[in-house]
């Protein structure tokens, strides 16, 4: 049975684990349109709980899960979620880690919000301007007025999709974001991951989120492409990193 958070602005659909009195609190950001079920998400949920964090993940606004219409999924309120989730465990120190565009959500928010004490991105990138991140403007999909997206179901056959019909609102909402000035100052540690074979966010992009960030920041390799998700092996090898920089802070 799925369990729904209410925050003050949103019923989301939450995979937890880990004392709830923990101290510490722990998101685990899925990339984009993607969901809380798939294993890379579970497996980092499962991971830092046995590390003394209250682990979560959640579907964003307006996907799978979680209440409301496609159109509440925008960088806005992908970045509103995380700090309302966060209040709603009463501010606790915060680690936030996401892959691809929840990467890019832990950047945003664990620059800007006091509560979270370090964060990391897997495969992401630092800006949503147009001249890196590549996606606007694009006609075809502001004529139409929306795109289709699809995404696998977690343990369902490969023929068997989740399609959503992306509002081009969604490309006007996120070119309102750049995180490379806060990154440049932000004294939080904090963790980049590229992969190797990734031709989405190239390891170009990720090297150079990292070199603009201040101090202390670390980055790390993975033998792969943008969709470590498929491999347990490449999964565990990411839990390792993840402890290893938990470790050296």
């Amino acid at each position: 049975m799925k369990k729904i958070l209410k925050t003050q602005s949103f019923e989301l659909a939450i995979y937890t684990k880990g004392n709830t009195e923990a101290s510490k609190l722990a998101l685990v950001l899925p990339g984009k349109l993607d969901t809380k079920d798939y294993p890379h998400m579970r497996s980092h949920v499962e991971y830092l709980a046995k590390r003394g964090y209250y682990a979560l993940s959640f579907d964003p606004p307006g996907t799978w899960e979680s209440k409301g219409d496609i159109s509440l999924y925008t960088v806005s309120n992908y970045q509103k979620a995380v700090n309302e989730i966060i209040e709603y465990f009463s501010n606790r120190p915060t680690f936030l880690v996401g892959h691809s565009r929840g990467g890019s959500i832990a950047m945003l928010a664990g620059t800007a919000n006091p509560y979270v004490h370090c964060f990391a991105s897997i495969m992401s990138f630092y800006t949503f301007l147009p001249t890196i991140h590549g996606e606007y403007p694009d006609n075809i999909w502001k004529k139409k007025g929306y795109t289709l997206s699809k995404r696998d179901i977690p343990g369902q056959s490969v023929y068997k999709v989740k399609l959503y019909k992306l509002p081009y609102s969604f490309l006007e909402d996120q070119i309102m974001y750049d995180m490379s000035s806060a990154l440049s100052i932000s004294i939080k540690p904090k963790l980049f991951i590229f992969g190797t074979k990734d031709t989405l966010v190239t390891p170009e992009i990720v090297k150079k989120g990292y070199d603009i960030s201040a101090e202390p920041k670390q980055i790390k390799e993975l033998n792969s492409d943008h969709n470590y998700r498929s491999s347990s092996e490449l999964i565990q090898q990411v839990n390792k990193k993840l402890g290893e920089f938990l470790d050296s802070i």
